[in-house]
């Protein structure tokens, strides 16, 4: 008797079927404000949707589904995802579909009672609910599926773009600053980029970095190769030290930071002076380090070799010199250069006297016979310093690809 009575409820409910579908694409209209425009989904295709989705929870009432009902919810979960509906959204028209559905047959069932038919109601409204889950977890798994895939792709397609500002090349006839658009790149503020040495085979190191740059409003792009991580980073001038600050929470290798450009043009360049700063950084200890925002760092850095000439050239009598005296007189110059030439404010951060200062800069002057007053020697010694900066190593003669000065020199 409940087996007629329940066969009697789903055959009664079929032919109503079209009505029913109508009176839920209505609700889903007027409930979800996602679909009362065609933006995202068309009209044609929601309604579509609605009924294959509708007539696959009556066949499973009545026991007649068949494998394109079951591919229904996957079809439906995938397409949404990639027409970009939010999945909660989705998910909503099946409640409002399921439950339209069942208050029309408790409607039925008090109006039209017999014997058996309030047992059937419980039955159907078990095996509804039922049928719905199983639905929506058939619909969540492809929606999650099709948007994982979609990220990837995306994720792929940023590199790719990233890849073609790093080396400047053109694709399919579009520049770096139509790659910087399609990035989301800002083509009217600053641009930075960050170069970090992976902790593994093409493993990141700054984990997260993108999501957390974007949580403060800081865009940018990334791309991993089996020993870098490189991004460039759009940011204006006071989001610099914020950048730097997020940089510095997430590293766990050496990173680091061209000074700040305008063209996306120079993203080559400033690639390699990222690479160079983070090359400045002792190997095996995690930091990050912003390139010198000087034009004459930046001179130096594109031809190592003779800028480590150079520094061997104005310097070597006092790289010859035993390590710590060396190490002070090297000091003192940087700090005298880096505080405009003031003695007074260079023995402030030396945390000693002036007069200690201007000692070391006459014993300065007498191993490389350059005054301080002059300013051709001024500006070798200027550039000297710059160039050891760049490559620390150069401070002990046998780091130097210099050659070593024969005893007549």
């Amino acid at each position: 008797m409940k087996d007629a009575a329940l066969a009697e409820l789903v055959a009664w409910v079929e032919p109503r079927l079209p009505r029913l579908i109508d009176d839920v694409y209505a609700a889903t209209c007027d409930r979800i404000a996602l679909y009362r425009d065609e933006k995202m989904v068309p009209r044609e295709d929601l309604h579509r949707s609605i009924a294959v989705n509708m007539r696959f929870m009556v066949n499973a009432l009545a026991g007649t589904e068949t494998h394109d009902d079951l591919a229904a919810p996957h079809e439906t979960g995938s397409r949404r995802a990639h027409q970009g509906a939010p999945l909660p959204e989705v998910l909503q028209v099946y409640r409002i579909g399921c439950s339209m559905l069942w208050e029309l047959l408790v409607n039925h069932a008090r109006l039209h009672a017999r014997p058996g038919a309030m047992d059937a109601l419980v039955d159907v409204a078990s095996l509804l609910w039922q049928v719905t889950d199983e639905h929506a977890m058939l619909l969540t798994e492809a929606y999650r599926a099709a948007s994982a895939e979609l990220l990837v792709a995306q994720q792929r397609r940023r590199s790719a773009l990233a890849e073609a500002l790093f080396t400047g090349q053109r694709v399919f006839d579009a520049g770096p600053w139509e790659a910087g658009k399609l990035l989301g790149l800002s083509l009217d503020g600053k641009l930075a980029v960050v170069a970090a040495e992976t902790r593994g085979l093409a493993e990141e190191s700054l984990v997260g970095i993108e999501k957390r740059l974007t949580s403060l409003g800081i865009v940018s792009a990334w791309q991993l190769t089996p020993t870098l991580q490189a991004g460039v980073v759009s940011l204006r001038d006071e989001q610099r030290e914020t950048m730097l600050a997020a940089l510095r929470e997430v590293t766990v290798t050496r990173a680091g930071v061209s000074p700040l450009y305008r063209s996306l043009v120079d993203t080559p360049r400033a690639l390699h002076l990222a690479r160079t700063a983070l090359a400045g950084i002792p190997p095996g200890k995690p930091d990050v380090r912003a390139f010198n925002p000087s034009p004459l760092a930046a001179f130096l850095a594109y031809d190592p070799d003779e800028g480590g000439r150079l520094a061997e050239e104005v310097l070597g009598a006092i790289l010859d010199q035993p390590a710590e005296e060396r190490d002070l007189l090297l000091e003192t110059l940087h700090a005298y250069l880096s505080h405009g030439g003031s003695t007074e404010r260079a023995a402030q951060s030396l945390h000693c006297h002036a007069n200690t200062v201007r000692y070391r800069l006459r014993r300065i002057r007498e191993l490389t016979g350059r005054s301080m007053t002059d300013p051709r020697a001024i500006a070798e010694l200027v550039t000297a310093a710059q160039a050891l900066s760049l490559n620390p190593t150069r401070r002990t003669r046998g780091a130097s690809s210099a050659p070593e000065r024969s005893g007549s020199e």
